[in-house]
């Protein structure tokens, strides 16, 4: 029997081209009003491994050429388009002009579990503040809104945690959809 081991970073592009040429779904993202650097570059750095062709900062979010965010994100900053901040209805209707449906990760009466959520087409995920997660002109200005199911006794994600999960997700409907 062979023993397990880690590929070799040649294997892994390998691996990650074959992917690539079998995605065909966008995806966009909006960062509002995230502050912490930290968030920010992780958030950054998830974005630029599940291929997000850009990500519009909303409100107050603070930018990735922060010097914090710069270490979370590692330099992956610079391999995803990003604006800097607009108010939260214009880059709604930044990614809505991109064709792209606008899907907020946020706990409201309507939102669908993330899992029940349409994000197998072309779409934009929104994640909101540390504190107060998405604003009201934002909620108003998405095609739809989905939360993420949680059984434990936390009542919500970190926005980068909440961030990755969610595009985890819109990728594997992507991948397998019909």
């Amino acid at each position: 029997m062979t023993a397990r081991r880690q590929m070799r970073p040649t294997d892994v592009k390998r691996l990650n081209r074959t992917w690539r040429r079998n995605t065909e779904q966008r995806l966009g993202l909006i960062v509002e009003s995230v502050t912490g650097p930290f968030n920010v570059g992780s958030i950054f750095r998830t974005a630029a491994a599940f291929g997000v062709e850009h990500v519009w900062l909303a409100g107050n979010a603070t930018p990735p050429t922060n010097p914090k965010a710069q270490k979370t994100a590692l330099g992956t900053d610079r391999l995803v388009t990003w604006s800097e901040p607009l108010p939260a209805a214009d880059a709604v209707q930044a990614a809505k002009d991109e064709g792209l449906a606008v899907i907020a990760v946020e706990l409201t009466g309507d939102a669908l579990p993330l899992h029940e959520s349409p994000l197998a087409g072309d779409v934009c995920l929104v994640v909101g503040g540390e504190d107060h997660g998405c604003s009201p002109a934002l909620l108003e200005a998405a095609d739809g809104v989905c939360y993420i199911p949680q059984v434990g006794r936390v009542g919500s994600f970190n926005v980068a945690v909440a961030a990755a999960i969610a595009l985890a997700e819109a990728r594997r409907q992507g991948w397998t959809a019909p």
